[in-house]
Parts: C-alpha cells; structure tokens; sequence
C-alpha cells in the first residue's frame, strides 16, 4: 500500500525533482516505510511505501524487461501468483517477488487491457520513456483514489491526495462552484468532480492515457444487473459462501500484521467468520464502541468474535471532534461531511497499533440491498399505481395532518418522509431522501450571487446519468448500480481510504472484489430484498456462520451524536465557525439561513444536526485551504 505523486511535462525545462520531493513529502503517511523517485526530461514520479508483499524487493519504480516502461503503483494485486506464472510461461522474466512487477509485465503483453486481469485495489501510473505517454489507472470500484490536474499548456499533475497535488505550484486553488452545490447535496463532492476548479478525479473502473499535452480517459468496466442467472436459493447460498471465502483468503495474504475491523454488523461478521476458517490462529478483531448505547455495537460484535474464536480487541471512546476535525480536514482535502468519518478515524488509530493490514465489511450494503431506500424505492413504484384520485385524498392529505417531534426518530416521520417524495419521479425521489439540502431547500439557502456562479448546475445529474442508463431489471437493481457509481466510492470509500492512510493503516474489502459483485448483479432482485427486510439473502449466508442475534436486528449505522455535540461541547465551536464574519461574508449561504439552523438547533426547536455538520465542514475546509 502506497500513495503515489508526479507530473509530466509537454514543453519546456525539465521537471524539477524539487517539486516533486515536497508532493510525495506530503503524503508519507500512506507509505512511512520508503520512498521511491524517477526524473527524466518529460517526467517526474515519486511514491510512498507502506511494505505489505516483498518487503526486501518491492521498491519502486520497477521497470519492464527492457527498461522502457517504469510503474508506479498504490494498491495490492490479490492475483498477482497466478499471474506472474501465466507471463512466466509465456516467457516474462521478473526480478522481484511483488504483486507490482507483475503489472507492469501485463501492460507489455496486453497495453490498456491488462486491467481486466487484475483482481484486486490500485491506482497504477506507467511511464513509457519511448513512447513518452503516462497511463494512468484506478481500479474498478475506486477503493484507491487518484486526482489529476491537467493544465492549460498541456502539462499533467497527478496524486493520491489533495495534500500532494496541491504542491506543485501550477495548481490552482479556485474554488468550483458547481462541486460546493453537490458537496452539500451529498455531503461529498462526487466524481470527477472535486472542490477545485483545476483538479479532477480519475472515475473508477477509468483509466487515462497523457500523450504530447492531450489527455484522453475511458471506462473499462461497469457491472451488469441484466444477465440473471437460473439458481435455487440453496445454491445461491452455497455459492456466495464460496466465492466470499475465496474474495476472504485472497486478502488475507500478507507478509506484515494482520486483523479485521468487527463492528457486529452482517458485513463485517460475516468477513471475520469466514477469516477465521482459513487461518491456522485466532483472527485479530478490532471493534470500537462509545459511551452512549444508541450508537455502540460493542455486545454482538464480542459475541461473533466468541463464537468464530477470535482474537478480540474492544475500544471505548469518547470522541472529540474538536481534537481530530483539523486532521480529518487536512488530509480529506476537500469537503467532506460523512460524520461516520469520526469513529472510522478512530478504530484505524488504534487498530494501526496492533496490526497493518485489515479486512473489513465495506460494499455489503450495495450488492445484497442493505439499505432501506431500496425498500422505499420498490414501494414507491408500486404506491404510484394507485390512481393519484384515491391517493390524494385518502393517504396523502391525512398524513399531512399527522403531528410529527422533529426531535425524534419515528415510524410516524419516516412514513410521512416517504409520502413527500413517492409520487415524485425516480431521480428526484431518491434524491429527496437521499441529499442533504434538495432543490426546494436550497432556493432559501443560497446567495444570489452564488446561484449565479453555479447557473444552471443541477447536482441530481450525478444520479440521473445512472439511472438513465441503469441495465438492471428493476428499481432495486438500478438503485444498487446507482449506490455503486455514486454513494460507495464517493462517500464511503474515500472515508475509509483517507481514515485508515492517515494512519498507515491498509483496509481490504473482500465484498468489492469484482466478482463478488458481478455474481451479486446476476442474482433476482426478489432474492436479495424479501419485503422489506433488507440484505435479507446474505443474512441467511451469514447465519450459518454467525449468531442470529447479531444478524437479525436493526440496522444502527456508524455514527456519532453530532447533534447532541451541537448543543453541548461543540456549541460555542460552532457558534465561533458558521456564525463568523467570514462564514457570514461567504457568498455561498444567506447569513439568516446560518443564524436560524444553529439558532434553532441550540435552543433545541428543531432538530439540523446533518445539515450543520454539511455547512461546519464546507467552512472549515474554506478556512484551511481558500482562505
């Protein structure tokens, strides 16, 4: 696991190996153990290693057989054996025993196509020295990031993160209009967008090849929903066990430490049952739990490490944002507003203590239905065949009425949460419960200025695009797809990539090997979600290897109680941020609109937790890197 830097130049004097020395400086959290340089006169790369495979030979750059190609590489090849003796019998000849050396060699043999024979995370750069071309790669669900600015005069800058990219002093820092709107849509800013005007991020499953100062991208693979395949539910069970068991052992090859975070979920239990299958001793678990029960899971996730025969390491923290929110904000670069971020920073802390690599339960949710709206998203389209003159009159306007506590989570408010949108047409339905601030929200929110400088910038485009073109079956198919080009690698794996590097931490996630999810894609949709209960098909596998008390409950998420903080240790923090002259003088958020969400939620009227946290975080990230 590494973090890679560099750029390349189209005219001029040669790179300055300066330059580059300070991009890769800047991130040697995600590689503490080395470093690694190329400079010539078009070129400059760098990476930082964290040693996983080949610990004495893996140093980069590796070059190819006859020394023309060199590759820079963040990430871990899961296949890369059964590669390197497929090109060893067709006559490659390595030098080192890394899962790096045998990419390069597949480049050779296929060019662009090699990626559809890597199993596995990365974010991969090739410099041809012949050709003078840069191929840049990142894998298929986006579990490795790579950002790129390409300049005016034809220049390309490229990097794992923002903190590295941002050195190189071509960049530019204006801010993008467009991405602040979607950030605070989705509380992240969505691909390739990012908060930067200059700076763009390589879509998963792309690759982009730099030749001659022009730049051209391409999609290499996408999963297909639309080929079902004809199997019973026992043997759909039976193979989703196999194929997870083998995702499982493939990532659990390492030469260093390594464990598994166990939040007492389905996903992760599972992953740790299987774990403990396939090792020879105790598997090391790492769950981290807080103080106030709504939001710990610390009972089921002692009780699957009991019955696997795990090694159990138990974490009880009191978070302070206040200690850790300049760190979280530096190194996401961007804004970023997935509070979940807090405590997934925490267990890699203290998980890094023990071990350097862990397994984790990430991409369950997408491919098995694990989240409500797919529920809603179904109901929806069948509340929709009511003909609108019964639904009007005798569902519609009586919930209207209902009295709903903005305090409280209820039955009561979901279901009138769920009639708000319904009737709408399904883009603008999943964007209603899904975003942050709607359309409707935002025509009181923004300045007039602001709404001149995004135009006609519609952040529902990000969703729309997927579910145009979704080949599913059905809506709970497409609204999978979409969480899969959107919600998972925008959000939920940027959390987990910039929490666990921050702390030299590697994550692996047996659920996003592709085959995993292609197989999940060609299962009916009437397996994975029975009536409402969700991820109902992968708690029946879970539950030959795990207690059903642990998989047969609600599912509670990985928060924190920000809005208790809001009105308690947080308060006058918030107060000194949002209400500040220069948050006020923004130019994005009317000043009345920030005076009434924190005026309302401190005194305790109405409940704007998710929203405050949106706008803390957009002016926090403004202070550190605009400002």
């Amino acid at each position: 696991m590494c973090g890679i830097a560099g750029f390349v130049v189209k005219d001029g004097p040669r790179p300055e190996r300066e330059i580059l020395a300070r991009m890769n400086a800047a991130i040697i959290h995600r590689g503490p153990d080395e470093e690694g340089f190329f400079v010539d006169d078009h070129a400059a790369l760098a990476m930082r290693r964290l040693a996983i495979i080949d610990l004495a030979g893996g140093q980069q750059p590796i070059w190819n057989s006859d020394r023309t190609k060199c590759i820079f590489f963040n990430g871990e090849i899961y296949n890369y054996q059964e590669l390197r003796k497929g090109l060893d019998e067709r006559g490659h000849k390595f030098y080192t025993n890394s899962d790096t050396e045998a990419i390069i060699h597949l480049y050779d043999e296929y060019g662009v196509d090699c990626l559809q024979h890597l199993r596995g995370m990365f974010a991969i750069a090739i410099w041809d020295t012949v050709e003078r071309t840069l191929f840049l790669a990142r894998d298929r669900v986006g579990k490795k990031p790579l950002l790129y600015s390409h300049q005016p005069n034809g220049d390309l800058i490229f990097g794992s993160e923002f903190q590295a990219v941002l050195k190189h002093p071509s960049v530019s820092r204006e801010v993008d209009p467009e991405a602040i709107d979607a950030y605070l849509s989705f509380s992240c800013v969505p691909a390739p967008l990012t908060g930067f005007k200059s700076i763009r991020k390589l879509e998963p499953g792309h690759w982009l090849r730099w030749k001659d100062g022009a730049i051209e991208t391409k999609r290499y693979w996408l999963p297909n929903f639309s080929k079902k395949i004809p199997i019973s539910e026992e043997e759909a069970i039976e193979e989703t066990t196999r194929i997870l068991r083998e995702s499982t052992r493939l990532r659990m090859i390492s030469e260093v430490p390594l464990g598994a975070f166990l939040s007492g979920g389905v996903d992760s239990s599972l992953i740790v049952a299987l774990m403990a299958q396939e090792s020879s001793t105790p598997v090391k678990t790492f769950s981290i739990g807080f103080e106030e029960e709504d939001y710990s899971e610390l009972k089921y996730a002692r009780m699957v490490a009991e019955h696997v025969g795990a090694e159990y390491h138990e974490f009880v923290v009191k978070p302070n944002a206040l200690e850790i929110l300049e760190t979280l904000v530096d190194h996401y670069g961007e804004p970023y507003a997935d509070s979940s971020a807090i405590p997934t920073y925490y267990v890699a802390k203290e998980t890094r203590n023990h071990v350097t690599v862990a397994l984790n339960g990430d991409g369950g949710d997408e491919s098995f239905a694990g989240y409500e709206r797919y529920a809603a998203m179904r109901a929806a389209e069948k509340y929709n065949r009511i003909p609108a003159l019964l639904r009007k009159p005798f569902i519609e306007f009586p919930a209207s009425l209902m009295p709903t506590s903005e305090l409280k989570r209820s039955r009561l408010r979901d279901g009138k949460r769920f009639l708000s949108a319904a009737s709408l047409p399904t883009v603008e339905r999943y964007f209603r419960w899904n975003s942050a601030f709607d359309r409707s929200t935002k025509a009181d929110l923004y300045t007039s200025d602001f709404r001149h400088a995004i135009d006609s910038a519609d952040a529902s485009r990000f969703l729309g695009q997927w579910f145009a073109t979704a080949n599913g079956s059905g809506i709970i198919d497409t609204t999978m797809l979409v969480d899969q080009m959107t919600y998972l690698p925008n959000d939920l794996l940027v959390k987990v990539d910039i929490a666990s590097m921050a702390n030299s931490l590697e994550a692996r996630s047996p659920f996003l090997d592709h085959n995993v999810i292609e197989f999940a894609a060609s299962l009916p949709e009437s397996m994975k979600l029975s009536g409402v209960e969700t991820k109902s098909f992968l708690k029946k596998v879970a539950s030959r290897l795990v207690p059903n008390e642990a998989i047969y409950r609600r599912k509670m998420g990985f928060g924190v109680p920000v809005g208790k903080w809001f009105r308690g240790e947080m308060k006058e923090f918030l107060r000194e941020i949002l209400l500040s002259e220069a948050s006020l003088n923004r130019g994005i958020i009317k000043a009345e609109m920030l005076q009434k969400y924190v005026g309302e939620h401190t005194r305790g009227e109405r409940d704007h937790a998710f929203r405050i946290w949106a706008l803390l975080m957009l002016e926090l990230w403004y202070q550190r890197f605009i400002d």
